[in-house]
């Protein structure tokens, strides 16, 4: 039987050790990118506006992810409000932007992870985790002290440093990163996120360096690996070409890829005509075949909004 990957770090006393470490980034905040550096600890906020303690918005089972995730019961979801993104177009902008929630300490987010191990979820994913990697961490070693054996799965925006990466080595068993952009303008102008392509390009690589290509047990339910997200923005946007080319030739051809079609023009969408539509039935399918020209072997094969 497969152990989550936090067994042995916590077995051999070393998870509270990351976790301490992490909690110290909290002091001269630079946990993602932006390297903010306000004290986290004493309550000064950043770009993330988020200070000691996370925000929670929702948890509980889901069935909307991919099926590698979902499997039969459902990826154990919990999501964290605030981000440190802030797409102009988020479909769940009153997460990120308008931070709906509540504040959770360590204890209240073990006691989530404790809950869906009962439903009988297949792992425990952290959606939008890049903001509260410290506040995870600790509430890792507790729920791995209640007996907590789930893969954990890293759900991010793909704007993560190699840096705080390295203290999840071997904590999470799944990364799945958004890759948003391969251009630096849209990813400046719709994110906020100078040198994106940069820092996407060198998070991935050290999440594959972790925990490699995607495996799944016998009953086609993820239990380690990298699956990549990339969202197809309207009028080529996204530069699918370019993100499908680094993942071929600088990753995996075997990395497990959703290429989604489900964009729609939320938020602020409209204030920028460029995104102010949702894509076409052809935009999505020249999507489709850049991954295959690319090399790509494993696209996720859901049920597309486009027949």
């Amino acid at each position: 039987m497969h152990r989550a990957s936090y067994r042995k770090l916590h077995d051999g006393g070393r998870l509270e050790q990351r976790a301490l470490a992490a909690v110290r980034l909290l002091r001269d905040c630079r946990l993602c990118p932006r390297a903010c550096g306000v004290n986290r600890l004493e309550g000064e906020l950043g770009f993330c506006r988020t200070g000691r303690l996370a925000r929670a918005a929702s948890f509980g089972p889901h069935f909307g992810e991919e099926a590698p995730l979902v499997g039969s019961h459902g990826s154990g979801t919990i999501f964290f409000s605030s981000c440190n993104l802030l797409c102009s177009f988020c479909q769940n902008y009153d997460i990120s932007h308008l931070r709906d929630g509540v504040e959770v300490d360590a204890g209240k987010i073990a006691g989530m992870m404790l809950h869906l191990a009962r439903r009988g979820c297949h792992n425990i994913n952290f959606v939008t985790p890049s903001h509260v990697v410290p506040q995870i961490l600790e509430a890792v070693v507790l729920a791995a002290g209640a007996g907590l054996d789930l893969p954990l799965v890293y759900n991010s925006g793909g704007y993560d440093t190699v840096e705080t990466l390295r203290l999840l080595e071997d904590v999470f068993d799944i990364y799945m990163p958004d890759f948003k952009f391969w251009d630096e303008e849209p990813a400046r102008t719709f994110c906020s996120a100078p040198g994106y392509r940069s820092v996407a390009c060198e998070a991935l690589g050290e999440m594959h360096r972790q925990v490699g290509d995607l495996e799944m047990d016998g009953l086609g339910v993820a239990r380690l690996g990298l699956l990549v997200r990339h969202l197809v923005m309207p009028g080529g946007l996204a530069g699918t070409a370019g993100v499908m080319g680094f993942l071929a030739r600088d990753i995996s051809r075997n990395t497990y890829v959703n290429v989604m079609d489900q964009y729609r023009p939320c938020y602020r969408a409209g204030d920028d005509l460029r995104i102010d539509r949702r894509i076409s039935a052809a935009e999505y399918e020249e999507a489709l075949e850049a991954a295959r020209r690319a090399g790509i072997a494993r696209l996720d094969s859901r049920i597309r909004s486009f027949p």
